[in-house]
């Protein structure tokens, strides 16, 4: 009897303190949006700040720091959020036309190589959701298929099995099609370790040491890749094909949630 006492007394502590932590982001939200529509932005960045530090993360929080850091002419956080809040909603229109302004902040215009239409077509594809987003497409579409081919398998008349196998079979297309950009997708997220320069201007070392010759010369906002970690330093790649050597201080992931 006392342990159902405690576990009862513990489920309701737990209740307590999510159901008070909610009501705390809520309100630290609603704070940092008052700010910044009051020109505060720094103010604004604290409550927003605040409710990272809890590991609560949203699309909107990242949008509405970026939003924050760009009235402030902070270029590196301002992509750094803005990139963050695309990972979270990639279709989203509102955050893809105000990152657009943020691009427009950094000093390095780098080319990306020529790509092929596919990959191109591909890569648009995946943006439109989360591998999420994917996953439960498929999901939905697998329904409706199982419940189609039902109607097929038990229906009559040439007509409705024609429309019903149509159907399914369109349903199913959708499913191995949404199942396959998941997949892609949450590889590509795996594999993929993007970072944004931290530092006003940094020079990119030929090899992991200061000693090294330099390759060229970044600043700060622009994107990265990273593909291998030394000691303190990370190999990075451009856009254009680049490779050269920069400092873990540096630069700031943005597969770190």
């Amino acid at each position: 009897m006392k342990a159902i006492l405690k576990y009862n007394v513990l489920i309701l502590l737990l209740f307590w303190s999510s159901t008070f932590l909610a009501q705390s982001n809520e309100a630290l939200f609603k704070s940092g949006n008052d700010h910044y529509a009051n020109a505060r932005y720094q103010e604004a960045i604290d409550d927003y700040k605040k409710i990272l530090d809890q590991d609560m993360v949203s699309a909107a929080l990242y949008y509405n720091l970026a939003n924050a850091h760009y009235k402030l002419n902070n270029v590196g956080e301002t992509i750094y959020y803005f990139e963050k809040a695309l990972q979270l909603a990639p279709g989203d229109a509102d955050i893809r036309n105000n990152a657009a302004f943020g691009e427009n902040m950094k000093i390095d215009a780098i080319e990306k190589l020529p790509e092929n239409t596919l990959k191109k077509w591909v890569d648009t594809m995946l943006n439109w959701f989360t591998f999420d987003g994917w996953a439960w497409i498929s999901i939905i579409a697998m329904i409706f298929f199982v419940l189609l081919f039902l109607g097929y398998y038990f229906s009559y008349g040439t007509l409705r099995k024609r429309s019903f196998f149509i159907t399914s079979s369109i349903a199913l297309l959708v499913t191995l099609v949404s199942l396959s950009f998941a997949y892609t997708a949450f590889a590509k997220a795996k594999s993929d370790q993007p970072a944004i320069v931290f530092v006003p201007e940094v020079e990119i070392k030929s090899e992991p040491n200061l000693g090294s010759t330099t390759a060229f010369t970044l600043h700060e906002g622009t994107k990265v890749m990273v593909l291998e970690t030394i000691e303190e330093w990370k190999r990075i790649q451009l856009t254009d094909g680049q490779i050269g050597w920069i400092l873990n201080t540096d630069i700031k992931l943005l597969n770190d949630f």
